[in-house]
């Protein structure tokens, strides 16, 4: 065997074994990412039993007629003050608490629960969105060839399964609520000089004319038509995602409070 052909043989060895513990350490990590999303669900899930239930909606109040954090809240709210809500949409991996940093608004963007970095991070709400003082919600997740965090949105480009997964369930701090999809669009981000509909430019949307106009623009971009539609009054949550069929693409899934 000539000296060309071992080199190349060990090099190739070298370049498997280095693949080999790339893979294994990608498994680990999203192994350990899954345990502690289950790990987080567990005292949702348990909050939840001590509080009655799902039902919708549920806003307690106390003697001072002051709002009182649900209980599935309770043991997360005291570990992480930054949750904002938990998100869950049926017959999808997607059951996550929804998070929001006051000094970084893309914080989570690349950290845990737990404050520590991790390339999957949380979803995590938009800095132009209030939970009691905007009327759409805008989350952002990573789409994860793993399957974690918002790649499940992508099962929306097909009307069958949105006609099975119509509706999903985003709870606040101090309230349950349920939403129904009215639309699934493909986007992208655009530059600032683009004069297009940017979907994520929530901050433009102040009045009822300009609620109206955002409503109208996402249905023209709607693959398929729900059935359903929203107006002024109505509370919007859009999750938003990246999509990889065009340079900075996005897919987006618009729903309204029921």
């Amino acid at each position: 065997m000539s000296k060309t052909k071992k080199v190349l043989i060990a090099v190739s060895f070298l370049v498997l074994v280095f693949s080999l513990a790339a893979l294994a350490r990608t498994f680990l990590q999203d192994y350990a990412e899954q345990q502690k999303i289950e790990e987080l669900t567990k005292v949702w899930e348990e909050g939840s039993d001590k509080g009655g239930g799902d039902a919708f909606p549920s806003l307690l109040f106390n003697k001072a007629n002051e709002p009182v954090m649900l209980p599935e809240f309770q043991e997360l709210y005291e570990r992480n003050p930054d949750i904002v809500g938990w998100l869950k949409i049926d017959g999808t991996r997607i059951e996550y608490p929804v998070m929001l940093n006051p000094q970084d608004a893309e914080y989570y963007l690349n950290h845990d629960f737990d404050k520590k970095e991790n390339k999957g991070g949380l979803p995590f709400l938009d800095a132009h969105s209030r939970i009691n003082g905007s009327d759409i919600l805008l989350i952002h997740g990573h789409h994860m060839k793993s399957g974690w965090m918002f790649k499940d949105l992508m099962e929306y480009k097909s009307e069958s399964f949105f006609k099975e997964h119509a509706t999903f369930q985003f709870s606040t701090l101090y309230e349950k609520n349920e939403y129904e999809i009215i639309a699934v669009i493909l986007s992208q981000v655009y530059r600032k000089s683009d004069d297009v509909f940017k979907y994520y430019q929530i901050e433009n949307v102040r009045t009822p004319a300009e609620f109206d106009s955002y409503v109208q623009n996402i249905k023209n971009l709607a693959l398929y038509d729900t059935g359903v539609t929203a107006r002024y009054g109505d509370k919007l949550i859009v999750l938003s995602t990246c999509e990889y069929s065009n340079e900075n693409g996005r897919l987006a899934v618009v729903a309204r409070s029921r």
